[in-house]
């Protein structure tokens, strides 16, 4: 009876599904997506590979709890591909036994052994640094530690987001691997006394807050800025944008922290051929073009280049760190945020 109900209720939740086939549409070719990105981030790839193959994408976006929900819907679940924008979501993913290994010379050729799984379960499509936005007319210098950023000099200048995103996590993660866990946390109290106000937005609104005088230095993504450099349904954005310089950080003599989106074949994928032809074509030339060109990512095979846009941000340095390193991190630099208090602010 037990089983019986958990299935009635996983079904139950599936009927609220915009992934929900009918009998004869699950036997087409089709590859359902669950995905923490943004959807308009990538249409454009998946436009590109439906044209290509004429095969149907569907993408339920959510926006926390994605493994906890695929592991909860089990073998009823209708997801083929999981992406993912962090790498502690992708290792997080594989240790819950949600995914699948992938065997396919293409990916192993395609993209660098340090951004994809030993054991082939995840795969990473595009790089992102996690750079400092600095006010171009109040901010003097071109070249930061991160260790600056906790500098009494920056009292009240500084913004950020939530400080439990996983985009903050994976960043004091990878410090944590290089400064240890002592340094990491005084660095983290230097820096909440130094923020104008609580962390809140995201990273566009960081760099809003910047254009509007109420921080001069914030933390965020590179790919945003060249999205807000180019909108034009929201033009205000670019205003935002060319109020900032990019500044790559350093981890003393390592370089600016990266992290990566990346891709997972679900374990009880209903559609796995399909899929797979999707992950052929998220790693390929045309695909990783279209990430550089329209998303502003760093792509991660070798020999595509990023976008101009991107190259006139400067050059990115990534910090070699193993990406495992900053994953393993992340439970402890949850626990860290909430034991100095980021999220609440300055003190004085």
């Amino acid at each position: 009876m037990t089983s019986f109900v958990t299935r009635l209720t996983v079904a139950t939740a599936l009927l609220a599904s915009p992934l929900l086939m009918s009998a004869a549409q699950a036997q087409d070719d089709v590859v359902n997506i669950y995905s923490y990105r943004q959807p308009d981030l990538i249409k454009p790839v998946l436009d590109a590979f439906t044209e290509e193959t004429g095969i149907p994408t569907r993408v339920l976006f959510i926006n926390k709890g994605l493994e906890e929900r695929v592991q909860a819907e089990a073998e009823n679940s209708p997801v083929d591909l999981i992406l993912s924008t962090d790498i502690s979501r992708l290792v997080n993913a594989k240790e819950m036994g949600i995914t699948q290994p992938v065997e396919m010379d293409e990916l192993n050729t395609a993209i660098p052994q340090e951004y994809r799984d030993e054991e082939n379960n995840w795969f990473g499509l595009t790089r992102r640094g996690r750079v400092i936005y600095a006010s171009k007319d109040r901010i003097d210098t071109d070249e930061m530690d991160y260790a600056d950023l906790a500098d009494e000099k920056y009292r009240g200048q500084i913004c950020i987001r939530d400080a439990q995103h996983s985009y903050n996590l994976g960043l004091f993660g990878s410090l944590i691997a290089r400064w240890g866990e002592e340094k990491t946390e005084q660095w983290m109290e230097g820096l909440r006394e130094n923020l104008a106000r609580r962390p809140d937005g995201n990273d566009r609104a960081q760099a809003q807050g910047i254009y509007s005088g109420e921080c001069d230095l914030a933390l965020g993504n590179t790919y945003y800025v060249g999205l807000m450099l180019t909108n034009e349904k929201e033009p205000e954005q670019q205003d935002w944008a060319n109020a900032i310089k990019i500044i790559f950080p350093t981890i003393g003599e390592h370089g600016t922290h990266v992290n990566i989106s990346g891709m997972a074949l679900a374990k009880h994928a209903p559609h796995p051929d399909a899929a797979k032809k999707l992950m052929s074509f998220l790693a390929s030339d045309e695909a990783q073009h279209i990430y550089a060109s329209q998303v502003f990512e760093y792509p991660v095979k070798e020999g595509v280049e990023p976008s101009d846009v991107v190259k006139g941000f400067g050059e990115l340095r990534a910090d070699d760190l193993p990406l495992s390193e900053v994953a393993a991190n992340r439970k402890a630099a949850s626990e860290m945020v909430d034991r100095v208090g980021l999220n609440q602010g300055p003190t004085n």
